[in-house]
């Protein structure tokens, strides 16, 4: 018999502690539904700290901006406002969300597509601009001179850099302005010095590979020792997000069943996935074709020691000098936007099982009581396993005695699968337990979430410890009142807090 192929999640530190409270995590159910988000916004400090910390060794000065898009927790966004992290927020709403929860304008970027109202909003606050292409410039100008605002500053959001040694793959973006035309940009910006003033260039490119976010690093210092030559005197690189996170315990697990996987999509072994799908893999006379649409789950180098790494990197058309020494010997403030990697450890999807049905092809199917957008890892192409929280105790068995399941949602639709993926679970569960799905607070915990077939979003608490208690309030009720000298995690809350021993 084959061993069963588990994609164990790497959980650590909180929310390893929050996991080993299946009584209080049960009551939470029980009392504001399924799926219920339980989020630990003391950790998003953590890790923006531990961003920070980069910099310090590496001698840098910047920001570090928390994508928002990337969570929409009340939670999350208070908590860094109380800290020294600055706010990424790519909509109207998420502006007026960032301002309501305690930033100042100054710690405020608003990027991505822009709508006439988010601008205005932006520039009437004074909030920093991220320009994404010369049309939203001239909006953005007019829209200064109409209103008589004070100069908004801005950065330019660049793409389709090239590299001057070996060749490097860029991937195509939408968004950005082509370096190319870089120089008839700065010159209309330098045209309407009235209303716009240029503090930096940035980039955010969709890919984990360190060699082209260096080439476009690179590409921007270049861009900005060229803008003298307009009379610009932009200081900041803003080198976007996409730090990752490393989502599994065991990379061994991961390379065992990617491997699996192609041995079934060739039919050299029984399905692994719903209808034989194979994420981007296909048979073709007896070969693999394709390429596999997912997301590396096992990233060791992801986060804050991305980062260093990205900055460590010697520059192939700079003298080979890391990176990190190029924007010291320029003086230069770097920032990032990381959203995923801000959100690592940082909450987790829970929900009750419904119904669990044996099958005559041997896998159960488990019918839970969420749906495929609640927890949206099938759209963000991230392979891991749930853990069961038993609704009371049973013992344990052998790892080596999975069991195989799929993973339906509650919609009344064929698609509605929480993952195509076989699922092995160390034991069969029952109706009423629980299933938590760990460290999904960055884009699969509410990015995709609606209200379709009229069932209900899911409801997020906020939870840290305090002591030896667990506590937790409703997200929009907490904020981070925190008392002088207190030896406890943080915090007060607006709403008297619910405890739970521990």
């Amino acid at each position: 018999m084959d061993l069963p192929l588990y994609l164990q999640p790497r959980v650590e530190g909180r929310l390893r502690e929050l996991l080993t409270q299946p009584a209080l995590l049960h009551d939470l159910v029980r009392a504001l539904g399924s799926p219920l988000n339980v989020v630990l916004p003391n950790q998003i400090a953590d890790n923006a700290a531990a961003f920070q910390s980069v910099y310090t060794g590496h001698h840098l000065r910047g920001e570090v901006f928390f994508a928002h898009k990337a969570n929409r927790s009340a939670a999350f966004v208070r908590r860094l406002a109380a800290t020294p992290a600055a706010i990424d927020v790519a909509s109207l709403g998420e502006l007026q969300h960032a301002l309501g929860a305690g930033f100042a304008p100054d710690r405020v970027m608003a990027t991505g597509p822009k709508t006439a109202e988010f601008l205005w909003l932006a520039a009437r606050c004074g909030i920093t601009v991220n320009l994404d292409s010369p049309a939203e410039l001239d909006e953005l100008v007019s829209l200064v001179r109409r209103h008589a605002l004070r100069p908004v500053r801005v950065l330019l959001r660049l793409s389709s850099f090239t590299s001057a040694g070996s060749t490097i793959l860029s991937r195509p973006s939408r968004f950005g302005t082509p370096v190319a035309e870089v120089d008839a940009l700065l010159a209309r910006i330098a045209g309407a010095r009235d209303a716009v003033e240029l503090i930096g260039v940035a980039y955010h490119l969709d890919t984990i590979g360190l060699a082209e976010k260096a080439t476009a690093l690179e590409g921007c210092l270049t861009v900005l020792a060229g803008c003298h030559r307009h009379g610009l005197h932009p200081r900041i690189v803003d080198i976007g997000g996409g730090f990752g996170v490393d989502y599994l315990a065991e990379g061994d697990q991961w390379d065992r069943w990617t491997s699996e996987l192609a041995l079934a999509v060739l039919g050299r072994r029984p399905e692994l996935t719903w209808g034989g799908h194979g994420y981007g893999w296909r048979a073709e006379a007896g070969s693999l074709r394709g390429a596999l649409g997912l997301y590396p789950a096992h990233r060791p180098l992801s986060g804050p020691r991305y980062l260093a790494e990205l900055l460590g990197t010697a520059s192939a058309g700079m003298g080979e000098r890391s990176l990190a020494t190029l924007l010291q010997e320029h003086l230069y403030d770097l920032w990032i936007e990381p959203g995923r990697a801000l959100l690592d450890q940082c909450g987790a999807v829970l929900a009750r099982v419904l119904e669990v049905r044996p099958t005559a092809a041997g896998p159960h199917l488990v019918r839970l009581d969420l749906n495929a957008r609640d927890v949206s890892l099938e759209e963000h192409g991230v392979m891991m396993d749930p853990i069961l929280l038993p609704a009371t105790p049973a013992a344990a068995p052998s790892p080596a005695e999975g069991n195989p399941v799929y993973l339906l949602g509650n919609l009344c639709l064929e698609a509605d699968l929480i993952t195509r993926r076989m699922v092995y679970l160390p034991t069969l569960p029952r109706v009423g337990d629980l299933l938590a799905f760990a460290n999904t607070a960055g884009y699969f915990m509410d990015f995709s979430a609606d209200h379709a077939l009229h069932q209900p979003v899911a409801r997020t608490v906020a939870a840290w410890q305090d002591g030896a208690r667990w506590r937790w309030c409703l997200d929009e009720q907490y904020w981070p009142l925190e008392t002088a000298g207190t030896t406890t995690e943080t915090t007060a809350t607006a709403a008297q807090p619910q405890e739970v021993l521990a």
